[in-house]
């Protein structure tokens, strides 16, 4: 079962030679790093800084088949200060490592799109300072939801695949004035697509306040003129009941309640290796209520499609003075050969 445990410590990391933050700045090593990093590498270097940590595990899911060939590349990546990384306390046993935009990866990515290093808006103690954030396992797991399903789409017998993946920062900087989502995704499968604003529920607020973001999605949705699906993931069954009444009472109080079509689950319903696998069939909507639990899939025939896709707003944001923003990475892992696969 997952919890949101106490505020997690940094433990510091083994000791290994490496360069220090002037020296990977320079251009003799950005030069070097062209040798020698792969497009999987570029990829998931700039996944970590859009979604600003990943574990070892999530990393996997990404980009590799086995663990081991994916400890040693991102043992090489850190060596060469493309990420950084951290290993929180855990209640009982070992955690995973956890990995962050490090100085010569923000330097890279910042290269890539064009950009100023120095006008980025990157600052390594900010990157690190994740570890210490009391919503540090919140973030993971919306992380790990979407990883999961990066994952399926992997799959040589894949139907579906991930279209789209906004992080909770993208989110807000193009709606927050109205709703900040956990995060925001589409799948495709077949010629169907569903797409969801994710809230995931910890079980530790009010239920309350989740009702009162139905009516800010409803004004999105007025906003946009798009519908505004929301996808819940809490704790427990009995905690989704609970929340699945005042959630019914939130959606009779709007003019039109299908602009919002909404649909929960219960990690408990799934082992606990499966607690955040959206693709099982687990979501039970609203409206209708016969329905009974359905896939992510079966979800794309009940909800209608989008009028029109959403946009981000923040595209141009070095106009208003703001830092330049990196481009946000696309969901899925570059197609075609690469150099370290043979490896992994």
């Amino acid at each position: 079962m997952i919890t949101n445990p106490p505020q997690q410590t940094y433990l510091g990391r083994r000791t290994y030679t490496r360069p220090a933050a002037r020296v990977v700045s320079s251009s003799e090593h950005q030069l070097w790093l062209v040798r020698h990093l792969t497009p999987r590498d570029r990829w998931i270097t700039r996944m970590i800084h859009e979604h600003r940590v990943l574990t070892t595990h999530q990393i996997v899911e990404l980009g590799w088949v086995t663990r081991r060939s994916a400890n040693l590349r991102l043992l090489e990546l850190y060596r060469w200060r493309i990420l950084d990384r951290f290993q929180p306390l855990a209640v009982s046993g070992l955690s995973p490592m956890h990995y962050v935009l490090d100085v010569a990866g923000a330097a890279v990515l910042a290269h890539e799109d064009g950009l100023d290093p120095k006008k980025i808006g990157y600052q390594h103690d900010r990157a690190m300072g994740i570890a210490h954030s009391l919503h540090l396992a919140h973030r993971v797991a919306v992380n790990g939801m979407f990883t999961r399903l990066v994952h399926h789409a992997r799959q040589p017998d894949a139907t579906g695949r991930l279209a789209a993946w906004w992080s909770e920062e993208r989110c807000a900087r193009s709606f927050g004035d109205i709703v900040r989502p956990d995060a925001y995704g589409q799948w495709a499968q077949g010629r169907a697509e569903v797409e969801w604003f994710l809230e995931l529920d910890f079980g530790t607020e009010a239920l309350r306040r989740l009702t009162f973001k139905i009516d800010a999605y409803d004004r999105l949705a007025k906003a946009t003129n798009i519908h505004t699906p929301v996808l819940i993931w809490t704790t427990t069954l009995r905690r989704e009941a609970r929340l699945r009444e005042v959630l019914t009472e939130a959606l009779r109080n709007l003019n039109d309640p299908a602009r919002v079509p909404v649909a929960t689950t219960a990690a408990d319903l799934a082992e606990p290796d499966q607690h955040l696998d959206a693709t099982l069939t687990r979501w039970l909507p609203l409206t209708p209520a016969a329905t009974g639990r359905l896939s992510l899939g079966q979800l794309a025939g009940l909800w209608p499609p989008t009028a029109k896709p959403l946009t981000d707003s923040s595209a141009a944001d070095s106009d208003l003075g703001r830092p330049t923003r990196l481009h946000p990475p696309h969901p899925m892992p570059p197609t075609g050969p690469d150099p370290q696969q043979r490896a992994a």
